[in-house]
């Protein structure tokens, strides 16, 4: 091996296309390359597209020092329901925490209304006599003589996995531990989620679901992680794998095996992670990223180089935009908003005859009728091939070969006959309410944020992201979009720049005016020690940063907010401090504060991650001049819907500081940039496309 090159991977597997890229010591992309995603062994996609990245570079894979992994197979397991058969265990009396739920209806008026899939029904829903504290003290022991009967009634169930939430067991899980360690002795390999590891938060039913939820799918991630590991060790991988998270973080694959709802929204979360590194190196500190692949569309606001972040995010919706309507789970993530809105996103006409575009998708199999892979259905990647955005021959680095007659039979066959349209006017349907779609998904995430949109630079990338940046801004109310380098894969380039990181959070509820500044410091020391384990399983050299976060509110609210602490041990002065904190936050958040009320502390939170040293250079200046292209094509208008000629460039022959304006086609390997009439576009010293808008008007102009 030669140990002078310090190759690095990443590998981003998704539900239509798997990207691989390769990058040297200093971070330079050395080759990228997008495979279909094979959905019956993703493993074999990924090492098809590892393969073609190594052979790119002239290298041996040996060479890989450093190997970043993230997947949709956590997330789509849990939406396509492809987990294991669960049951909870929970303290006796609280049977019925996942059919109480948050004792209300998620939409009060809905007669027919369509309750969340909470995955454990009634009937594997078991408890066992016990009884802890709020302050974790043991009032009724442990019944171990009803463990016997739990492991009868489990083996009747048909039961995979346990998820084991006892009261209060974030306060103190020897119960929990001790459950477990008796279900093991009488049924060696069960697999069995503890709340008192996975989620250790007050609110039972917040807690049960984020067990249930990583009970559900360890088996099948745990079986894929170890596969994945032994196919590549297999291809001559010496380097250890370490897992993107939904937090921006990289794990160890134990770590990630022990907890893979950690892994829930691993890929996108690399998108966010590029953006916000862009946005640092363009100098903008608002920042909207927006990631379109083959099967959905995610929206994240960024704002001082940080993506937003929260604690509680909902899978598999009943009701897609509306709260509570699906399984609530507490971990740490990116706070992104995700819609069925991708290349792949299935186009109908309903009863009523109306338009409608995703949330089903073609995905890699059959694909999108243009692929000629055996997809009859029209799809948002058809519509632009129709719309002659996309060139046939230089689709996919040219390993796909679309038929456009496909495509436009394709249309025809699933909007144009219901609707008395030719091909392109369906196709020009198809894009504008997929365009509509992930535009108004973005003005509702950035009011639920209380941000604006207007202002913001729009950082666009995945394999259909440039080609709909300038579309989707406009209806927005964005007028600045910047295109990076390598967009197609960006994702995957996000990964090479992550931490290896590790965030824990526990609840100890104190009144800020009670504060024991001991026994706080206690708790920080013991959680900063079990996170650095983590973290240094993963990297064993890098500096560390620790962030220690409280979760705070007003007495008698119902929720906390969180306030940034300072990174050292607490002290008996800093109740001022942390009421500073709070209060700016609060009013950061709702525009005033409360004066003289009590002021709670319910949960405490440390991320140790390994800090990078490498240091962003500005983006060096460049002359200007505009430039024209040798090639014309002819493409539908998405201002007009007349056809009209566009400029042709290749995005390896642009320097920096070349200025052109629209309409016009960037292709390049793995993606399309569309530069619409009323944008122009020009190149940075980095590389960068800048796109602008001409006339800034607001949202839906």
């Amino acid at each position: 091996m030669n140990k002078d090159l310090s190759l690095r991977l990443a590998v981003d597997i998704g539900g239509t296309f798997t990207d691989v890229v390769l990058v040297d010591a200093d971070n330079r992309s050395l080759a990228t390359t997008k495979t279909a995603t094979t959905p019956q062994d993703p493993t074999e996609g990924a090492l098809i597209g590892t393969r073609q990245v190594i052979e790119q570079a002239g290298v041996s894979i040996g060479d890989v020092v450093g190997f970043i992994h993230g997947t949709t197979l956590a997330t789509n397991a849990l939406i396509e329901r492809r987990g294991a058969v669960v049951s909870t265990i929970t303290t006796e009396g609280f049977r019925d925490i996942l059919e109480i739920a948050y004792e209300r209806r998620y939409s009060q008026y809905d007669i027919s209304i369509e309750k969340p899939d909470f995955i454990v029904p009634r009937a594997r829903s078991f408890t066992i006599p016990e009884r802890l504290s709020v302050k974790g003290e043991v009032l009724t022991p442990l019944d171990e003589s009803a463990v016997d009967r739990l492991i009868e009634q489990l083996v009747a169930s048909g039961t995979e996995a346990v998820a084991i939430c006892l009261l209060h067991a974030y306060a103190n899980p020897i119960h929990e531990q001790k459950l477990k360690a008796l279900l093991l002795e009488r049924k060696p390999g069960l697999v069995i989620s503890l709340s008192s590891d996975v989620s250790p938060e007050a609110r039972e039913f917040e807690r049960l679901c984020t067990t249930i939820a990583n009970a559900y799918i360890q088996p099948l991630m745990s079986s894929y992680l170890n596969s994945f590991a032994r196919d590549y060790s297999k291809e001559g991988l010496n380097c250890p794998i370490l897992m993107m998270t939904a937090g921006g973080g990289m794990t160890t694959l134990e770590t990630a095996a022990r907890f893979p709802i950690r892994l829930v929204e691993s890929g996108p979360a690399g998108g966010a992670i590029l953006s916000a590194d862009v946005s640092a190196q363009v100098g903008y500190d608002r920042v909207l990223s927006f990631d379109m692949g083959g099967t959905t569309a995610k929206l994240c606001l960024i704002d001082n180089h940080q993506p937003q972040t929260t604690r509680q995010f909902e899978i598999s919706r009943a009701a897609r935009f509306i709260k509570g309507s699906g399984m609530p789970v507490r971990i740490p993530v990116i706070d992104m908003i995700e819609i069925g809105a991708g290349g792949g996103s299935i186009a109908s006409v309903d009863r009523l005859g109306r338009l409608l575009v995703g949330p089903r998708s073609a995905g890699s199999e059959p694909g999108p009728a243009a692929f000629n892979r055996g997809g009859t259905e029209a799809t948002v990647t058809d519509s632009d091939v129709a719309l002659g955005y996309i060139d046939p021959d230089a689709f996919a680095e040219g390993r796909l070969t679309i038929d456009g007659g496909k495509a436009d039979e394709a249309l025809v066959a699933s909007v144009g006959k219901m609707l008395s349209l030719d091909a392109i006017k369906s196709a020009q349907g198809v894009s504008q309410i997929v365009d509509e779609s992930m535009a108004s998904a973005g003005r509702m995430h950035a009011v639920e944020s209380g941000k604006d949109l207007s202002e913001r630079l729009m950082i666009a990338f995945g394999g259909n992201g440039p080609l709909h940046a300038t579309r989707v801004a406009r209806r927005a109310g964005v007028n600045k979009v910047l295109i990076p380098n390598d967009p197609g894969v960006g994702s995957a380039v996000g990964f090479l720049s992550a931490p290896v990181s590790f965030e824990l959070v526990r609840s100890r509820y104190t009144i800020l005016d009670q504060l024991d500044a001991g026994s706080i410091n206690s708790l920080f020391d013991e959680m900063i020690g079990e996170a650095e384990t983590v973290v240094r399983a993963g990297d064993a050299s890098s500096p560390i940063v620790c962030e220690r976060t409280a979760f705070m509110r007003y007495h008698g609210q119902g929720h906390e907010i969180e306030a940034d602490l300072p990174d050292r041990a607490i002290e008996a002065g800093d109740i001022e401090v942390l009421r500073k904190a709070f209060e700016k936050e609060y009013q950061r958040q709702f525009a005033r504060v409360v004066p003289g009320m009590t002021i709670e502390i319910l949960n405490w939170a440390v991320r140790v991650s390994t800090k990078s040293e490498t240091e962003r250079s500005a983006v060096p200046k460049t002359g200007e001049q505009d430039i024209t292209a040798k090639v014309r094509r002819e493409i539908s208008c998405d201002l007009t819907g007349n056809q009209v000629e566009a400029a042709v460039f290749d995005r390896r022959d642009l320097r920096p500081g070349d200025r052109f304006i629209g309409p016009a086609l960037v292709v390049e390997l793995q993606t399309t940039t569309l530069v619409s009439a009323d944008f122009a576009a020009k190149v940075d010293g980095n590389g960068n496309l800048f796109l602008e808008r001409f006339v800034k008007t607001g949202a839906g102009a």
